[in-house]
């Protein structure tokens, strides 16, 4: 069984940070479930391109408001609490948040914790 709580995280190497985000990493993958669980915030005003080519995240917003924007088809959704959205078919998208919003997010394969978005908004392929 693995217990953690977020304070035990927050202000170490598990709690990476970006000028738009910061995403305290709970699981990871030496943890060895299979997936990996993030607490995130994302930051008012901001906007984040992202594209996770090897990876489906699925989000559940728990506050804040914001939205999504898909690259191709330029649909938008709101975001707000109690939202979730899975990106199951790999879309590149655009992250915006209106205000401050806390967001829990579950990555398949898991990341391995210190992953930022390079210029492609991807995180690296799981080895």
């Amino acid at each position: 069984m693995i217990v953690r709580y977020l304070e035990d995280r927050q202000g170490t190497e598990y709690d990476v940070r970006t000028p738009n985000w910061n995403s305290r990493r709970l699981l990871l993958k030496e943890d060895g479930v299979g997936f990996s669980l993030h607490d995130t915030l994302i930051k008012a005003g901001t906007e984040t391109m992202i594209w996770y080519k090897h990876h489906i995240e699925a989000v559940y917003c728990i506050d804040g408001e914001g939205e999504i924007e898909l690259f191709e088809t330029r649909q938008k959704f709101p975001i707000r609490a109690g939202m979730m959205y899975v990106l199951n078919d790999h879309e590149k998208h655009w992250l915006r948040g209106k205000t401050d919003m806390r967001m829990v997010c579950v990555f398949n394969p898991p990341c391995t914790g210190r992953e930022v978005h390079d210029e492609e908004g991807a995180y690296e392929a799981a080895l």
